[in-house]
């Protein structure tokens, strides 16, 4: 008779899983949002590929990495690095975004409403 098969998962099997998972996620956000960065047609639409899909891309390889390394200084730095990636990625974007709209460089036809347009 052959001998059994333990198939029983650990936590440490199901927390590198999920891991690979989160990797895999956030590797094809960060490729979508590139992809858009180049082929969109406009300021406005890049500055969106740049920010919304690349920062939660950035934010599922942070997650995939502190599931895979597992040490406290490693999520100390990944935690960082996370905050950082929130906090400076919305200021990236209404900076471009404002540039954009100060120098004409976007199709006014694309906005469904202009605040700005009586300053």
């Amino acid at each position: 008779m052959p001998p059994a098969v333990d198939w029983a998962l650990t936590v440490t099997d199901v927390a590198d899983w999920l891991g690979a998972v989160s990797l895999v996620a956030g590797a094809l956000l960060s490729l979508a949002a590139a992809i858009g960065v180049l082929r969109f047609p406009d300021t406005l639409s890049r500055m969106h590929a740049a920010t919304k899909p690349q920062v939660l891309g950035v934010l599922l390889l942070l997650l995939g990495l502190v599931l895979r390394l597992r040490t406290l200084s490693d999520l100390g730095m990944v935690a960082l690095v996370g905050v950082f990636q929130l906090a400076t990625a919305p200021v990236a974007a209404q900076m471009i975004g404002r540039a954009a709209y100060r120098t004409g460089r976007f199709d006014r036809g694309l906005l469904d409403a202009d605040e700005l347009a009586d300053r």
